[in-house]
């Protein structure tokens, strides 16, 4: 007996289209750190945060570009591609808890839509197959 689909597979299609501008914010975030002035350090609210921006960049730039990829594949309902999120979006969550303290807004909406992509990947990715 064939199951049916429902409308919770929207939910893959959220994930996936997340995933896609997560990717190419994060290729463009590298790109401009890549091409930028290498500053070496970032401060706000009075926190400082040294790093090599060009590396930044660079793991940025190829991160993004596999985020995106991978966001669009999921799209297709390979199961693959649903793990593969899965842990690339999980590291996503977690390196978010480094720019906490500089940049705690912006952290915080991410963590929240990572949670609520894995969320989707997990509880409704197998649906996402049938479709």
């Amino acid at each position: 007996m064939a199951q049916r689909v429902t409308g919770w597979v929207g939910w893959i299609w959220f994930a996936g289209i997340v995933m896609f501008i997560a990717g190419t914010w994060n290729f463009f975030y590298g790109l401009a750190a890549v091409l930028g002035p290498d500053k070496g350090y970032v401060a706000a609210n009075g926190k400082l945060l040294i790093l090599n921006i060009n590396g930044w960049g660079w793991a940025h730039l190829i991160f993004g570009i596999v985020l995106a990829i991978v966001g669009l594949v999921v799209l297709s309902g390979a199961a693959w591609a649903r793990i593969l999120a899965i842990l690339l979006v999980a590291l996503n969550l977690i390196t978010q808890f480094i720019w906490l303290p500089v940049q705690p807004w912006w952290s915080l909406l991410v963590i929240v839509l990572d949670f609520f992509v894995i969320w989707a990947l997990i509880v409704h990715g197998d649906e996402a197959e049938r479709v």
